[in-house]
């Protein structure tokens, strides 16, 4: 169950991605939070704007805790993210030994989305988190915020279709 200080976690997270959309990228943005509630650090996703296909803001946010943090710390910390961890970010997760990931949306749930709007499939397979790393506690999706972040993914489509809303 996602508590209310972790909703408000989420809901950065969904803040972050339309962050990312505003500047051309995909809309998906991640927050990495302590044991004791502080947040760490947070990303947007850079693939876009940077030329890196491989800039998701759960693989920095992993980069960043191996860097910044004991593997206690990371434990103890959880990864909050608007979209389930690709295959990529959560074998970093892993790797790195981060705790919790929670998460709005999943990545079936984006898949469906894009067959149900005729865009092509992602080129990675939408596995699940624990089918990579079955080792990490994860929740998700959170009803709540998943009407926000699939509006986001509409929208970055109408951008790319070079349709729909431009805010």
């Amino acid at each position: 169950m996602v508590s209310a200080a972790e909703m408000a976690h989420l809901r950065r997270c969904v803040e972050l991605a339309a962050e990312a959309l505003a500047a051309g990228d995909a809309p998906f943005g991640s927050v990495l939070v302590a044991g004791d509630g502080t947040v760490l650090a947070e990303d947007r996703n850079r693939v876009n704007s940077s030329g890196d296909p491989t800039r998701h803001p759960e693989l920095e946010l992993a980069r960043w805790a191996a860097a910044n943090m004991t593997s206690e710390e990371r434990a103890a910390a959880t990864v909050f993210t608007s979209g389930e961890h690709c295959p990529m970010c959560a074998a970093a997760h892993a790797w790195v030994g981060l705790g919790r990931i929670v998460y709005v949306t999943s990545s079936q749930q984006l898949a469906e989305w894009r067959a149900e709007w005729g865009d092509p499939a992602s080129p990675v397979r939408p596995i699940p988190i624990n089918d990579i790393a079955p080792n990490v506690m994860v929740e998700g999706p959170v009803p709540q915020l998943v009407q926000q972040v699939r509006d986001l993914h509409l929208q970055a489509r109408g951008r790319a279709h070079g349709t729909g809303n431009r805010a």
